[in-house]
């Protein structure tokens, strides 16, 4: 009778919860390393799919321009988050620019950066390293100014602008920012001056001439005009 009604001591007890406990933790633990490799496989799968984007995408230039911390006043109190503003471009003539936000910096590096290349545009080069002409620009209280410059000059810009032009391509550039230090309104600046960039094709096209046309009334013979004309790349 006394093995029929034995009451379990507590160390009994204790050792007997402690050995479920375990077990249920072992099941956790296996259910967490399932459901630990199927995640891993999804995340895998994006993994290749980003990598296929790259490898499409090879050939553009990204640049990280500013990161900027910001916040969000909702009922609870604040939201902090991150906005960066990112620069791309091809280095042939093609540039863009693009600002997102989010809560971690990497995914509005993401955002900035797909927005970026949706606005790309096509600026005209002279022989592929300098600008055709000199150009102004503005945006609310910044004012930048874009020089052509000869060979050998380099890239004469600092901050935002530098950006801009190694992404663009320009090797030869000199460039003024008066006013605001915002990189967002220079950016906007610069960009409102390579808009207004034409080349000595496109002003031939659209007056209905040749180019020697055009080169040629500034007193050079003909002659010149016409090498100067087949000399002119975009």
């Amino acid at each position: 009778m006394a093995d029929e009604n034995t009451i379990e001591t507590p160390e009994v007890a204790v050792e007997a919860g402690a050995e479920g406990e375990t077990q249920g933790r072992r099941g956790r633990g296996r259910g967490n390393r399932e459901g630990g490799e199927g995640r891993g496989r999804g995340r895998g799968g994006r993994d290749d799919r980003r990598g296929k984007r790259e490898e499409e995408d090879d050939g553009i230039i990204e640049k990280l321009v500013h990161i900027n911390r910001v916040s969000k006043t909702v009922k609870g109190g604040k939201r902090f988050g991150f906005a960066a503003l990112v620069v791309v471009g091809d280095g042939q003539g093609r540039v863009g620019f693009g600002h997102g936000k989010a809560r971690e910096v990497p995914e509005a590096i993401t955002k900035a950066t797909a927005s970026a290349r949706k606005k790309m545009i096509r600026v005209p080069l002279k022989e592929g390293r300098t600008l055709h002409h000199d150009g102004n620009g503005r945006f609310g209280a910044g004012k930048v100014t874009v020089r052509s410059a000869p060979p050998g000059t380099g890239i004469i810009a600092g901050g935002p602008m530098r950006a801009v032009f190694e992404s663009l391509g320009v090797a030869d550039v000199v460039t003024k920012s008066v006013g605001t230090s915002n990189p967002y309104n220079m950016i906007r600046a610069t960009f409102d001056a390579l808009a207004d960039q034409t080349s000595p094709k496109s002003v031939a096209q659209r007056r209905g001439k040749k180019v020697a046309d055009l080169l040629g009334r500034g007193g050079s013979s003909a002659a010149e005009a016409e090498a100067e004309a087949a000399a002119i790349v975009e």
